[in-house]
């Protein structure tokens, strides 16, 4: 049995999305439908509609950067936020599935997880944001970080997200984190209709260290309809912060 605490807030909390509705979507207004139908697909489901998207591949190439960022990467690491492994030609899984959490926000998880000789989890939950274009990403087991991602759409119909402002969630008025200690990612993902298959990039980088992860492969989805049991515990966080 997986138990999910909720950081008290004394305050109402709105809840974020429309029922049913794919916080993407909602996010990209109009642009959606230019993705490419394959990402359409992946991205346009929530948690009205009782499916997963389960991803199986490989990452052609996972770096770490400056030796500078090895003991913060193995501290992230210990709550599924980043890690020190790199290496090539690493197999691939990620789960996204959409609930609606403890604070009533429509969410979708994204549990990637790479198999190195130890496995490494990289844990991320995303909800609906009140900004255009954007929605807010929280990393980790325990959600940590809240991260606006401004999001956008390439010319092929590729998936294109920039992280914006970042902030130690469940701080009573926590300040953004100042640019030297934040972490920019950038990651573009589209679909390969030659090979039939999702391919992505990644890339996190600090004004200070440079580059200091990033990973590029691909991977082929599947969407199984989620039962009655409802969403696996193992990608669920082991404690839901609401942003302040």
């Amino acid at each position: 049995m997986t138990v999910i605490s909720i950081d008290p807030d004394p305050r109402p909390v709105p809840v974020a999305g429309s029922p049913g509705g794919s916080i993407f979507r909602a996010a990209l207004g109009a642009e959606f439908e230019r993705l490419h139908p394959e990402l359409r697909r992946r991205f346009g489901f929530s948690s009205a509609d009782g499916i997963a998207c389960l991803g199986t591949g490989r990452m052609e190439q996972v770096e770490r950067g400056a030796r500078l960022a090895a003991p913060f990467l193995r501290v992230a690491a210990r709550r599924n936020i980043l890690f020190p492994e790199h290496g090539r030609d690493v197999p691939f899984t990620i789960a996204n599935y959409a609930y609606r959490d403890g604070y009533g926000r429509e969410t979708v998880t994204f549990v990637r997880t790479f198999q190195f000789v130890r496995p490494r989890r990289f844990d991320a939950t995303m909800v609906a944001s009140p900004r255009a274009g954007t929605v807010v990403d929280y990393l980790g087991t325990h959600q940590h970080l809240a991260v606006d991602l401004r999001l956008g759409v390439s010319k092929r119909g590729g998936l294109v997200v920039s992280s914006a402002a970042q902030r130690v969630s469940g701080w009573v008025g926590a300040p953004v984190l100042p640019e030297l200690l934040a972490g920019r990612a950038e990651l573009h993902e589209w679909f390969d209709e030659a090979e039939g298959r999702f391919r992505i990039r990644v890339r996190v980088v600090n004004p200070v260290l440079g580059l200091v992860a990033g990973y590029r492969g691909w991977f082929r989805a599947e969407y199984p309809r989620v039962g009655a049991e409802g969403v696996p515990g193992h990608v669920r966080p082991v404690r839901e912060s609401f942003r302040r």
